[in-house]
């Protein structure tokens, strides 16, 4: 079965106990890894305000993991998502070659070396 690189973000309600966040997203992270995907690296950005209220709620604890998996989970994942009241929105994305030869070099951090040296050009 082809394997694809996907990038997961979400938003967690940001009413819940520490505990019930990490719950959460050991929630997620178990059904990646129960349905053959290997988990590349997972970001916990923590709390951080909406650009505009989702469910009456004005700040989410954001979530971004990036993952291999066989493309026949994303539908699971994505209904488990969907069905988890403590989950506000979230977002997959499959990388193409292009976005996994950034993710590469995002991960040596060529990238913050370029956008130094931008922002250097631009002064």
């Amino acid at each position: 079965m082809a394997q694809t690189y996907y990038e997961l973000t979400y938003i967690v309600n940001p009413v819940l106990e520490e505990d019930q966040l990490k719950a959460t997203v050991d929630k997620f992270n178990t059904f990646l890894s129960d349905n053959g995907a290997l988990i590349d690296e997972v970001q916990q950005w923590g709390m951080r305000s909406l650009a505009y209220p989702i469910k009456k709620k004005s700040s989410g604890y954001y979530v971004n993991a990036y993952f291999t998996a066989p493309g026949a989970i994303i539908v699971k994942l994505e209904r488990q998502l969907e069905i988890d009241d403590n989950v506000l929105r979230y977002l997959t994305i499959k990388y193409d070659n292009k976005m996994l030869q950034y993710r590469e070099q995002q991960k040596k951090g060529v990238v913050q070396v370029l956008r130094e040296r931008t922002e250097e050009d631009k002064k």
